[in-house]
């Protein structure tokens, strides 16, 4: 257990290009949400899901973004508020197939950085990366001068990014930052599973 972090899975999108809401998708059995929050329980003691408005049959803490429209940002800002430990790891609902090798080699990297961010082909992804406290100020300002960007928030943090080829050595097919976007991508999953 990593236990000066709490889990925060960020359920709150629109889901406009899936169509339908994404945190409700069954895949083998579960749902994209109860799937990302059982690996999130087997990691941290603590785990929140942040939500536009609260969903039924959620057995974790939920928290609602303190401002509409904010995306995933307001989320972001929404969780660390209410976690009551020096970091919190943020993970998006559509990424069911996170592992916790991949959890605990970023974990493994925070030192005294403010921020640990994976690059998968090139991109960030700060929707499965660690957040230290101390990114909160940084995070208001941005949401607060109508910078929703997480990538333009991170430009004012300072991060510790992830490469690629370091990422390989505990998920070598990157399966861990396959998130399920559109129709197309969840029959994608639907297949690799069977």
């Amino acid at each position: 257990m990593i236990e000066d972090c709490t889990a925060l899975i960020l359920a709150g999108g629109d889901s406009r290009r899936m169509g339908q809401d994404k945190a409700g998708l069954v895949l083998d059995g579960k749902t994209l949400l109860d799937r990302v929050t059982a690996t999130m329980q087997q990691v941290f003691p603590k785990v929140i899901v942040s939500v536009r408005h609260l969903r039924a049959g959620v057995e974790v803490q939920q928290v609602c973004d303190g401002q509409e429209a904010g995306g995933p940002l307001a989320g972001l800002i929404a969780g660390m508020t209410q976690a009551d430990t020096p970091w919190m790891f943020a993970v998006a609902c559509d990424m069911p197939f996170v592992t916790q090798a991949v959890v605990l080699q970023l974990a493994a990297l925070r030192e005294v950085h403010q921020a640990v961010v994976p690059i998968v082909g090139g991109y960030p992804q700060p929707l499965a990366a660690f957040y230290a406290a101390s990114a909160l100020p940084a995070m208001r300002a941005s949401l607060a001068s109508g910078d929703r960007s997480l990538r333009g928030t991170l430009d004012k943090l300072d991060v510790r990014y992830v490469s690629d080829a370091e990422l390989r050595e505990c998920d070598p097919q990157l399966s861990s930052f396959f998130d399920l976007d559109t129709p197309q991508d969840f029959q994608a999953a639907q297949n690799s599973n069977k």
